[in-house]
């Protein structure tokens, strides 16, 4: 594609994201890049009510199934990985000992499966995450297990009927960084590049249209700035170009709130005429992929807390740990001593 034509088309996206009615979902992911291998992923979760979402952290060496169907995906973890589990029933995200993230973000449209691949052994959505962090230490490893694709991904719905429809965004302590989302049964993988964010719709061919027509145009003088999820990605991606790489792990979180509250929904955003928006974020991590820690924030606590993965006992027959974010209101700095042994949450196939 010529870039006059990317640009057009970028154009032509732009005003069908316009012309649309406000999205419900709202969820952002950023990478910064610093100096010395430091990288960290920032992402916020956006829903219209409060997901209730724990700190989980699992050792190595645990057996575990994908699914309650006949024939699912069985695995023994290979590493150590901490969660973020919704309604303690559904890990979202997570990053693992090596220094891996996976972050599930909305993305309509979605369909899973096809005649074909329903016929792979069951996989839940509560557990997809986990089994790529459990398995998996850098992102050519999991593209390797989305090309081989031995999997059917299916699982409850949530919040009263809806269905999780995602893509995920995948990055390495390499700075790696793959999104990749199901179309129909088929999964479509794509390289970031030099693309350093990632939200909801459109769909990542058309989402990158968008932003290098926003390139061409520039941000220093103007950038788009409603919630939607165009305007969100724009505006992610420009700033994380234009901040300074630095190698302090402290600085360098510290930045990469900075620019993801920037593309973040205020909380309980309201549209014109008292019309309440169906979604405005509910809690925001950053995985700190060089140093392995893992932090969070909720938006109604006083600051954010993170753990040190580093300080945790991940090897076989460590116990699971759990942080209770309900106990966290004035939590701030590191967390590890707030994580209790638990005996692991109950996943929601």
């Amino acid at each position: 594609m010529t870039m006059k034509n990317r640009i057009l088309a970028g154009a032509l996206c732009m005003a069908a994201a316009v012309l649309s009615p406000a999205i419900a979902d709202a969820c952002s992911r950023v990478c910064y890049v610093g100096a010395d291998s430091l990288y960290v992923i920032g992402r916020c979760l956006d829903w219209k009510t409060p997901i209730p979402t724990n700190i989980y952290v699992y050792p190595a060496g645990l057996s575990k199934v994908g699914s309650d169907k006949p024939g699912a995906v069985e695995w023994t973890s290979k590493y150590g990985a901490v969660y973020a589990v919704s309604y303690d029933s559904g890990i979202t995200e997570g990053m693992n000992e090596k220094g891996l993230c996976v972050n599930g973000l909305f993305c309509k449209g979605t369909v899973y499966d096809n005649a074909e691949t329903a016929t792979r052994p069951p996989m839940s959505l509560a557990m997809f995450v986990g089994w790529l962090l459990d398995m998996n230490a850098t992102t050519d490893e999991v593209i390797d297990v989305l090309k081989a694709h031995n999997f059917s991904l299916s699982g409850a719905t949530f919040d009263e009927g809806t269905v999780s429809a995602l893509h995920w965004g995948v990055t390495d302590a390499t700075g790696h960084s793959i999104i990749f989302e199901f179309d129909h049964g088929d999964i479509n993988i794509y390289e970031m590049g030099d693309y350093l964010a990632m939200t909801n719709d459109p769909n990542w061919p058309k989402m990158t249209a968008i932003i290098d027509y926003w390139n061409q145009v520039g941000g220093t003088n103007m950038l788009p700035g409603t919630v939607k999820s165009p305007d969100r990605c724009v505006r992610a991606n420009f700033f994380a170009h234009h901040v300074d790489a630095v190698a302090d792990s402290e600085l360098g979180t510290s930045i990469c709130r900075s620019v993801l509250i920037n593309s973040c929904v205020p909380y309980t955003y309201q549209l014109g005429d008292g019309e309440p928006n169906v979604s405005s974020t509910q809690w925001r991590s950053y995985s700190n992929l060089r140093d392995k820690l893992y932090g969070f924030e909720i938006v109604t606590n006083y600051g954010y807390f993170y753990v040190d993965l580093k300080k945790c006992d991940l090897k076989p027959g460590a116990p699971i740990l759990k942080l209770d974010t309900t106990k966290t209101k004035m939590l701030v700095g590191e967390a590890n001593k707030q994580l209790e042994k638990n005996p692991g949450f109950t996943p929601a196939y």
